[in-house]
């Protein structure tokens, strides 16, 4: 399985937003907001699918993600925000009080397949 560097971009989306109407516990909304969207080369490069997991690891923390085919920039990594993006970014604020939620250095791994993931599962 391979892995890359890339930069992070933090967005919203309109699943998300949708998915927010049945709350922020529902699978709907946890599914989207651990959906990382990258271009289809890099998939081929990390030797990943569609819908299959990797670990995205920022300076600041790693996450499991779900990742999703898009056309776009290689190397460019998008993930809506909420409580997975969270993980991943730095405590500084730069003086704003707002920390970076875009051009975040990170690395994705591509790891195994074999478990079941469930999103209702908030324990």
């Amino acid at each position: 399985m391979g892995s890359m560097e890339g930069i992070l971009i933090t967005v919203r989306t309109s699943k998300q937003g949708a998915a927010m109407e049945k709350g922020k516990f529902s699978e709907e909304y946890r599914r989207e907001i651990a959906s990382l969207t990258l271009n289809p080369d890099d998939f081929a490069r990390l030797q990943l699918g569609e819908e299959k997991r990797a670990l995205l690891k920022s300076g600041a923390g790693e996450v499991e993600v779900i990742c999703r085919a898009a056309e776009g920039p290689q190397g460019i990594f998008f993930l809506p925000l909420g409580a997975v993006a969270n993980e991943l970014l730095d405590e500084e604020t730069h003086g704003t009080g707002v920390p970076d939620f875009k051009g975040i250095p990170v690395r994705i791994a591509a790891i195994a397949q074999d478990k079941e993931e469930n999103y209702d599962d908030h324990s």
